[in-house]
């Protein structure tokens, strides 16, 4: 069986050690350039970018023609292929994949929504490589995802949000009128929709960090163990302060922390903070 996702997905080194994933390319465009996040152009080399561009970036997906020559070309040593991609709430990618499946009949192409990204995104596709190698079937792994999925949640915050405004992705919470006010959001992944929602916000970064944990407290109970990963956007300051507040609250399992993929950040700016989380008592055991 092989594994497919994109480069919307977060996955440290050690947790990629030992897993065979192909990820479908995601492109960037800045200052008349066009990059394939990961690919072209690293994450410490974006963000060093980002503050000097002229303008803002853009984005784009692979073509459902894309899909279609990763399969090809996949169905030649293993027809069964598993793709676990990006949020169909907030990219159009899982839909192209699925168009491009159709054009290879070969293929047998089993689609799973993560209804997240970044590292909550990464989190599926180390279970889905892991069970794979470990000689699961699809139904099994599958049954893994939903689990996963249902443990699995995501929250951060930015001290800038042109970036969002930009990007068409906040437009439902009314990211203009909090970028006038200096608000700092916290924003969370819906798990029915895989939408982007405000879940609390903050006049300062600083407080937003602290508004941050107190959601998940307010989710989880404080002092309830959490496996918890830390994401950012070259804000490594930012992650040693989210780690403190949540080691005063809760017993954590932390997983290396993760620099966002360049073409999340496109749509962030730097200065992100957030968590992929799950509480230990609910997360699968893994192969």
């Amino acid at each position: 069986m092989h594994i497919v996702s994109d480069r919307g997905m977060d996955l440290s080194p050690e947790q990629m050690e030992g897993l065979t994933i192909h990820q479908a390319p995601l492109l960037i465009e800045l200052d008349g350039k066009s990059y394939v996040s990961g690919v072209d152009i690293q994450p410490d080399e974006f963000y060093d970018l980002l503050p000097k561009a002229q303008g803002l970036p853009t984005t784009s997906l692979p073509s459902p023609g894309e899909f279609a020559q990763i399969f090809r070309e996949l169905a030649k040593t293993d027809p069964e292929i598993l793709c676990v991609h990006i949020s169909s709430g907030l990219s159009a990618t899982y839909n192209s994949a699925n168009e491009g499946a159709k054009l290879v009949p070969e293929a047998h192409v089993t689609f799973f929504d993560t209804m997240t990204l970044s590292g909550a995104e990464g989190w599926h596709v180390e279970a889905a490589a892991r069970a794979a190698n470990a000689g699961w079937s699809m139904e099994q792994i599958l049954n893994l995802l939903h689990q996963v999925r249902q443990a699995t949640d995501t929250i951060y915050t930015l001290p800038d949000l042109k970036y969002l405004i930009h990007g068409g992705r906040i437009s439902h919470i009314k990211g203009l009128l909090a970028s006038v006010l200096n608000i700092k959001p916290i924003i969370g992944v819906g798990k029915e929709d895989g939408k982007y929602y405000q879940r609390g916000q903050a006049r300062t970064f600083p407080r937003a960090m602290a508004k941050l944990v107190d959601v998940v407290a307010e989710q989880h109970g404080a002092g309830t163990p959490l496996r918890m990963q830390v994401m950012h956007t070259n804000n490594l300051a930012g992650v040693a302060e989210i780690k403190a507040l949540f080691d005063a609250r809760f017993p954590v399992s932390w997983l290396p922390p993760k620099v966002v993929a360049p073409v999340l950040g496109a749509h962030t700016g730097l200065g992100l903070v957030g968590v992929a989380y799950a509480p230990l008592s609910a997360y699968p055991q893994l192969p």
